[in-house]
């Protein structure tokens, strides 16, 4: 990664210029079967139409704060570094009711209604498709974001200084409290949880880990993008018998693992 890279969606730009091709994100959801596997450049594109969605249809500005009320998913990837190219404040597991706008899955919908704001919701089905009922009160994800541009230029540069991203129920790990992160500050600790796991170009990290704390964002998401790595996101894997892991460890060339 480029060592001027200050924020995460500069992160996933020098991705795209170095490697667009190789996997970035894959993603397993061993409830429903799913597996997922995107690319840089796949990923730079959901994150490109989801950033137009927010900055023109959802008039979402700098500074403005999403309530971001989804699990550990490719999806959830894609919201997080489409907030840090509009400058908007991420915030994961945030409060709807102080929150400009809320970002929900199906199973927090009712908490999201709380929200005075824009409401987004995401069925977080396989392939991300819509649901088959639109939920009332809320635009469906998969039915807005296809129609949006494969480039995304912000109307105002986001500064690295500004804040980024907020953690409800994780001051840096687990336990209670929240942390408050400007862009800089994500690219920084990244980095360092990078340096700390061994992550270095290449590497195949697994992380089982949920999206609610800052050790679940990093391994599942930061420190492999600021290392030039891959994550391999598991949900549900809680149930997977030992043999099965070790399967998935073989076929994914894992090299790494988080929550361990």
């Amino acid at each position: 990664m480029d060592a001027t890279d200050r924020t995460p969606a500069d992160l996933l730009s020098s991705a795209l210029v170095t490697d667009p091709a190789r996997p970035l994100v894959t993603f397993y959801d061993d409830a429903t079967g799913e597996r997922v596997e995107l690319s840089v450049a796949t990923l730079a594109n959901w994150v490109a139409k989801t950033a137009n969605l927010l900055q023109d249809e959802l008039s979402a500005e700098p500074g403005d704060r999403l309530a971001l009320l989804l699990p550990a998913h490719w999806q959830s990837a894609v919201w997080l570094l489409a907030c840090s190219a509009t400058g908007v404040v991420a915030e994961v597991n945030g409060d709807p009711a102080a929150a400009d706008l809320v970002v929900a899955g199906p199973d927090t919908l009712e908490t999201a209604r709380a929200c005075s704001g824009e409401r987004v919701a995401l069925s977080l089905r396989p392939l991300g498709v819509r649901f088959p009922q639109p939920p009332e009160g809320f635009a469906d994800y998969a039915v807005e974001v296809p129609g949006q541009g494969d480039r995304f230029t912000p109307y105002a540069p986001v500064a690295p200084g500004a804040p980024a991203l907020t953690v409800h129920g994780g001051s840096g790990g687990s336990g209670s409290g929240i942390l408050e992160l400007t862009g800089a500050q994500v690219v920084e600790r990244a980095r360092a949880d990078a340096e700390a796991r061994g992550l270095i170009s290449g590497s195949r990290l697994l992380s089982p880990l949920s999206y609610d704390s800052w050790e679940g964002l990093s391994a599942g998401l930061y420190a492999p993008l600021a290392a030039g790595a891959s994550v391999i996101l598991c949900r549900n894997a809680a149930d997977l018998s030992p043999e099965a892991l070790t399967r998935r460890r073989e076929s994914e060339r894992v090299t790494h693992s988080a929550g361990e």
